[in-house]
Protein backbone atom coordinates (compact mmCIF):
# COMPACT_ATOMS: atom_id res chain seq x y z
CA UNK A 1 0.00 0.00 0.00
CA UNK A 2 2.82 2.37 0.94
CA UNK A 3 4.69 1.42 -2.26
CA UNK A 4 1.64 2.26 -4.37
CA UNK A 5 1.27 5.57 -2.54
CA UNK A 6 4.92 6.41 -3.19
CA UNK A 7 4.63 5.55 -6.90
CA UNK A 8 1.50 7.63 -7.18
CA UNK A 9 3.22 10.58 -5.53
CA UNK A 10 6.28 10.35 -7.80
CA UNK A 11 4.13 10.06 -10.92
CA UNK A 12 2.99 13.68 -10.48
CA UNK A 13 6.51 15.06 -11.03
CA UNK A 14 6.78 17.21 -14.18
CA UNK A 15 9.71 18.79 -16.00
CA UNK A 16 8.59 22.27 -14.96
CA UNK A 17 8.52 21.14 -11.33
CA UNK A 18 12.06 19.75 -11.65
CA UNK A 19 13.34 23.04 -13.09
CA UNK A 20 11.69 25.01 -10.30
CA UNK A 21 13.09 22.64 -7.65
CA UNK A 22 16.61 22.94 -9.10
CA UNK A 23 16.29 26.74 -8.99
CA UNK A 24 15.29 26.60 -5.31
CA UNK A 25 18.21 24.29 -4.50
CA UNK A 26 20.63 26.57 -6.39
CA UNK A 27 19.34 29.62 -4.52
CA UNK A 28 19.70 27.80 -1.20
CA UNK A 29 23.28 26.80 -2.11
CA UNK A 30 24.16 30.43 -2.87
CA UNK A 31 22.60 31.51 0.41
CA UNK A 32 24.62 28.91 2.34
CA UNK A 33 27.83 30.05 0.63
CA UNK A 34 27.02 33.66 1.53
CA UNK A 35 26.41 32.74 5.17
CA UNK A 36 29.67 30.73 5.37
CA UNK A 37 31.63 33.65 3.93
CA UNK A 38 30.01 36.78 5.34
CA UNK A 39 29.47 35.73 8.97
CA UNK A 40 33.14 34.74 9.57
CA UNK A 41 34.20 38.04 7.96
CA UNK A 42 31.89 39.91 10.32
CA UNK A 43 33.11 37.84 13.27
CA UNK A 44 36.71 38.92 12.59
CA UNK A 45 35.68 42.50 13.41
CA UNK A 46 34.31 41.44 16.79
CA UNK A 47 35.99 40.07 19.90
CA UNK A 48 35.08 38.00 22.92
CA UNK A 49 31.86 36.02 23.16
CA UNK A 50 29.95 37.94 20.42
CA UNK A 51 32.55 36.69 17.92
CA UNK A 52 32.26 33.10 19.15
CA UNK A 53 28.45 33.13 19.10
CA UNK A 54 28.45 34.56 15.58
CA UNK A 55 30.80 31.81 14.37
CA UNK A 56 28.63 29.19 16.06
CA UNK A 57 25.60 30.49 14.12
CA UNK A 58 27.14 29.46 10.78
CA UNK A 59 26.41 25.69 11.00
CA UNK A 60 23.03 26.37 12.63
CA UNK A 61 21.92 28.68 9.82
CA UNK A 62 23.22 26.18 7.27
CA UNK A 63 21.09 23.46 8.84
CA UNK A 64 18.02 25.73 8.90
CA UNK A 65 18.47 26.59 5.21
CA UNK A 66 18.80 22.90 4.28
CA UNK A 67 15.66 21.94 6.21
CA UNK A 68 13.64 24.81 4.71
CA UNK A 69 14.87 23.89 1.24
CA UNK A 70 13.63 20.31 1.67
CA UNK A 71 10.29 21.55 2.96
CA UNK A 72 9.95 23.84 -0.07
CA UNK A 73 11.19 21.41 -2.73
CA UNK A 74 9.01 18.43 -1.80
CA UNK A 75 5.66 20.25 -2.41
CA UNK A 76 7.04 21.58 -5.71
CA UNK A 77 7.84 18.09 -7.01
CA UNK A 78 4.86 16.29 -5.48
CA UNK A 79 1.24 17.33 -5.31
CA UNK A 80 0.86 18.51 -1.69
CA UNK A 81 -1.90 16.16 -0.64
CA UNK A 82 -1.93 14.39 2.73
CA UNK A 83 -1.47 10.95 1.15
CA UNK A 84 1.46 12.07 -1.03
CA UNK A 85 3.22 13.90 1.80
CA UNK A 86 2.75 10.91 4.09
CA UNK A 87 4.18 8.55 1.48
CA UNK A 88 7.17 10.75 0.59
CA UNK A 89 8.24 11.70 4.10
CA UNK A 90 7.53 8.19 5.38
CA UNK A 91 9.78 6.62 2.74
CA UNK A 92 12.39 9.33 3.20
CA UNK A 93 12.44 8.88 6.96
CA UNK A 94 12.68 5.09 6.65
CA UNK A 95 15.56 5.30 4.17
CA UNK A 96 17.46 7.85 6.18
CA UNK A 97 16.88 5.92 9.39
CA UNK A 98 18.61 2.80 8.04
CA UNK A 99 21.22 4.35 5.76
CA UNK A 100 22.31 7.29 7.86
CA UNK A 101 21.80 6.16 11.44
CA UNK A 102 25.30 7.18 12.53
CA UNK A 103 25.09 10.37 10.51
CA UNK A 104 21.77 11.25 12.13
CA UNK A 105 23.29 10.53 15.53
CA UNK A 106 26.12 12.98 14.85
CA UNK A 107 23.64 15.47 13.36
CA UNK A 108 21.51 15.46 16.50
CA UNK A 109 24.65 15.75 18.61
CA UNK A 110 25.67 18.70 16.43
CA UNK A 111 22.41 20.46 17.23
CA UNK A 112 23.00 19.82 20.93
CA UNK A 113 26.55 21.15 20.50
CA UNK A 114 25.28 24.37 18.95
CA UNK A 115 22.90 24.80 21.88
CA UNK A 116 25.15 23.82 24.81
CA UNK A 117 28.40 25.06 23.16
CA UNK A 118 30.87 22.68 24.88
CA UNK A 119 33.39 23.96 22.34
CA UNK A 120 33.53 26.85 19.89
CA UNK A 121 35.84 27.95 17.06
CA UNK A 122 39.09 29.00 18.68
CA UNK A 123 38.81 26.61 21.64
CA UNK A 124 41.63 24.16 22.34
CA UNK A 125 40.04 20.81 23.10
CA UNK A 126 41.08 17.20 23.68
CA UNK A 127 38.79 14.30 22.87
CA UNK A 128 39.68 10.66 22.27
CA UNK A 129 43.35 11.51 22.74
CA UNK A 130 43.31 14.15 20.01
CA UNK A 131 44.24 17.71 21.00
CA UNK A 132 43.96 20.81 18.87
CA UNK A 133 42.23 24.08 18.10
CA UNK A 134 38.65 24.02 16.83
CA UNK A 135 38.82 25.47 13.32
CA UNK A 136 35.26 24.91 12.16
CA UNK A 137 32.02 23.44 13.45
CA UNK A 138 29.67 21.75 10.99
CA UNK A 139 26.29 20.18 11.48
CA UNK A 140 27.83 16.68 11.64
CA UNK A 141 31.41 17.18 12.80
CA UNK A 142 33.99 19.65 14.05
CA UNK A 143 37.44 20.22 12.57
CA UNK A 144 40.42 20.68 14.85
CA UNK A 145 44.01 21.53 13.94
CA UNK A 146 46.63 19.85 16.11
CA UNK A 147 49.92 21.35 17.25
CA UNK A 148 51.53 19.42 14.38
CA UNK A 149 49.25 21.24 11.91
CA UNK A 150 47.17 18.14 11.19
CA UNK A 151 43.45 18.59 10.51
CA UNK A 152 41.25 16.07 12.33
CA UNK A 153 37.51 15.72 11.77
CA UNK A 154 35.65 14.77 14.96
CA UNK A 155 31.99 13.67 14.61
CA UNK A 156 29.76 15.32 17.18
CA UNK A 157 28.42 11.86 18.06
CA UNK A 158 31.60 11.23 20.07
CA UNK A 159 30.24 13.65 22.66
CA UNK A 160 27.74 11.07 23.87
CA UNK A 161 30.29 8.56 25.23
CA UNK A 162 33.61 10.41 25.59
CA UNK A 163 35.11 12.95 27.93
CA UNK A 164 35.86 16.35 26.45
CA UNK A 165 38.56 18.66 27.84
CA UNK A 166 38.36 22.34 26.88
CA UNK A 167 41.53 24.29 27.64
CA UNK A 168 40.31 27.87 27.24
CA UNK A 169 36.49 27.52 27.06
CA UNK A 170 35.72 30.48 24.82
CA UNK A 171 38.41 32.79 26.21
CA UNK A 172 42.00 33.62 25.28
CA UNK A 173 43.30 32.28 28.60
CA UNK A 174 44.95 28.87 28.21
CA UNK A 175 47.07 27.57 31.07
CA UNK A 176 50.29 25.87 30.02
CA UNK A 177 52.52 23.66 32.14
CA UNK A 178 56.25 23.09 31.74
CA UNK A 179 57.41 20.04 33.73
CA UNK A 180 60.92 19.52 35.05
CA UNK A 181 62.50 16.70 37.07
CA UNK A 182 65.47 17.68 39.23
CA UNK A 183 67.78 15.62 41.38
CA UNK A 184 66.93 15.86 45.11
CA UNK A 185 69.01 17.49 47.85
CA UNK A 186 68.81 21.10 46.67
CA UNK A 187 67.30 24.33 47.99
CA UNK A 188 63.68 23.89 46.92
CA UNK A 189 62.55 27.34 48.07
CA UNK A 190 65.30 29.05 46.07
CA UNK A 191 64.56 27.02 42.92
CA UNK A 192 60.87 27.88 43.17
CA UNK A 193 61.69 31.59 43.35
CA UNK A 194 64.11 31.32 40.43
CA UNK A 195 61.52 29.47 38.35
CA UNK A 196 58.94 32.17 39.15
CA UNK A 197 61.40 34.73 37.84
CA UNK A 198 61.85 32.59 34.73
CA UNK A 199 58.12 32.73 34.03
CA UNK A 200 57.89 36.51 34.47
CA UNK A 201 60.98 37.14 32.36
CA UNK A 202 59.57 35.15 29.43
CA UNK A 203 58.21 37.66 26.85
CA UNK A 204 55.30 35.36 26.04
CA UNK A 205 53.91 35.33 29.60
CA UNK A 206 50.57 36.98 30.34
CA UNK A 207 51.84 38.48 33.58
CA UNK A 208 48.47 39.70 34.90
CA UNK A 209 47.24 36.10 35.14
CA UNK A 210 48.19 33.76 38.03
CA UNK A 211 51.66 32.21 37.99
CA UNK A 212 52.30 29.02 39.98
CA UNK A 213 55.40 26.93 40.55
CA UNK A 214 54.33 23.61 42.08
CA UNK A 215 56.80 21.05 43.41
CA UNK A 216 56.33 17.44 44.41
CA UNK A 217 58.73 14.80 45.61
CA UNK A 218 58.46 11.60 43.54
CA UNK A 219 60.46 8.42 43.12
CA UNK A 220 61.84 9.98 39.94
CA UNK A 221 63.17 13.08 41.68
CA UNK A 222 61.76 16.50 42.51
CA UNK A 223 59.01 17.30 40.04
CA UNK A 224 58.50 20.99 39.25
CA UNK A 225 55.50 22.26 37.30
CA UNK A 226 55.71 25.81 35.95
CA UNK A 227 52.12 26.90 35.33
CA UNK A 228 51.26 30.15 33.57
CA UNK A 229 49.30 31.67 30.68
CA UNK A 230 50.80 32.64 27.30
CA UNK A 231 49.74 35.83 25.55
CA UNK A 232 47.62 33.83 23.11
CA UNK A 233 46.62 30.14 23.11
CA UNK A 234 48.45 29.68 19.82
CA UNK A 235 51.75 30.51 21.55
CA UNK A 236 51.59 27.47 23.82
CA UNK A 237 54.28 25.40 22.08
CA UNK A 238 56.80 28.25 21.94
CA UNK A 239 55.83 29.29 25.47
CA UNK A 240 56.50 25.88 27.03
CA UNK A 241 59.73 25.50 25.05
CA UNK A 242 60.94 28.92 26.20
CA UNK A 243 60.11 28.21 29.85
CA UNK A 244 61.89 24.86 29.68
CA UNK A 245 65.02 26.35 28.08
CA UNK A 246 65.21 29.22 30.60
CA UNK A 247 64.63 26.84 33.53
CA UNK A 248 67.43 24.59 32.24
CA UNK A 249 69.80 27.59 32.21
CA UNK A 250 68.88 28.35 35.82
CA UNK A 251 69.54 24.74 36.83
CA UNK A 252 72.93 24.79 35.16
CA UNK A 253 73.85 28.06 36.88
CA UNK A 254 72.79 26.69 40.28
CA UNK A 255 74.53 23.36 39.78
CA UNK A 256 71.29 21.39 40.07
CA UNK A 257 71.08 18.50 37.65
CA UNK A 258 67.95 17.87 35.60
CA UNK A 259 66.67 14.31 35.24
CA UNK A 260 65.56 12.83 31.96
CA UNK A 261 62.40 10.95 32.90
CA UNK A 262 62.53 8.33 30.08
CA UNK A 263 66.14 7.43 30.96
CA UNK A 264 65.27 7.14 34.62
CA UNK A 265 62.35 4.82 33.89
CA UNK A 266 64.64 2.51 31.98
Amino acid sequence: MEELGLKGALSTITSDAIIEAVAVVALASLLIMAVQKLLPMLAQKLSGKPRLYLLAMVPLLRLVIIVLTIVMVVPILVEPSFENMLAIFGALGLALGFAFKDYANSLIAGIVTLYEMPYRPGDWIEINGQYGEVRAIGTRAAEIVTLDDTVIVIPHGLLWNNLLANGNDGTDNLMCVAELYLEPNHDVARMRELFRDVIYICPLTKTYQPVVVAVQGTDMGMKYRLKAYPLTPGDQTRFIADLTARAAEVCAAEGVKMISRPLLLQ
